[in-house]
C-alpha cells in the first residue's frame, strides 16, 4: 500500500473514531435528563405494551387529573400533598413550593420529580393545564370516557 494512502486511510479512521466517541459521550450524558412520562396506572400496573414499571428514584413526569377532596396543604410550610388519578389506581403526589394559579381539584396537571415508592412522587415542578379541554394524547387516550368536571363547574 502507497505510504500518501496508508497516511489517508489512518486519519480517516480517527476522525471516524473520535467522531464516534464525541457522539457516544454526548448521548451518555443526556440520558440521565431524560423524564420519561407515565400516567397514574402505568406507574402502577406497567406501560400497556411493554409492562415496563418505574423503578425507584426514576425521574419522571406524570399526568392526571387532580382527585377532588383529596388536596392537603401544611399550615406552617408550602408542602402539599394530593392524589393524581386517570382511570385506574391513583398515586400521591408530594410537593414543596407555590401550586401555579390554575392548579384546582379536578383539573389536569403534569408533575415532574422522583418516584419515591411504588405510589408516591416527590414533585419538584407542578405544572397546570391552560385549556380545560386539552389533553396530551397519551393521556386523552387512557381517560375515554371518564367525565371531566370543568373548574367553572366544580363546587369548592
Amino acid at each position: 500500500m502507497n505510504p500518501r494512502r496508508k497516511q489517508r486511510l489512518f486519519a480517516t479512521t480517527s476522525i471516524i473514531l473520535l467522531v464516534s466517541a464525541a457522539i457516544g459521550i454526548m448521548l451518555y450524558s443526556l440520558s440521565d435528563n431524560v423524564d420519561a412520562f407515565y400516567t397514574p396506572s402505568e406507574i402502577i400496573e406497567g406501560k400497556d405494551k411493554t409492562g415496563i414499571k418505574p423503578t425507584l428514584g426514576q425521574r419522571l413526569r406524570i399526568g392526571g387529573m387532580v382527585v377532588p377532596g383529596s388536596v392537603s396543604r401544611d399550615a406552617e410550610t408550602l408542602a402539599v400533598s394530593f392524589d393524581l388519578v386517570d382511570v385506574g389506581p391513583s398515586v400521591t403526589v408530594q410537593y414543596q413550593g407555590i401550586l401555579p394559579d390554575l392548579f384546582r381539584e379536578g383539573q389536569g396537571i403534569v408533575a415532574t420529580g422522583t418516584l419515591k415508592d411504588s405510589s408516591l412522587i416527590v414533585a419538584h415542578e407542578v405544572l397546570a393545564k391552560h385549556d380545560e379541554e386539552y389533553m396530551p394524547p397519551e393521556l386523552a387516550e387512557k381517560m375515554k370516557g371518564i367525565k371531566h368536571v370543568p373548574p367553572s363547574e366544580a363546587t369548592y
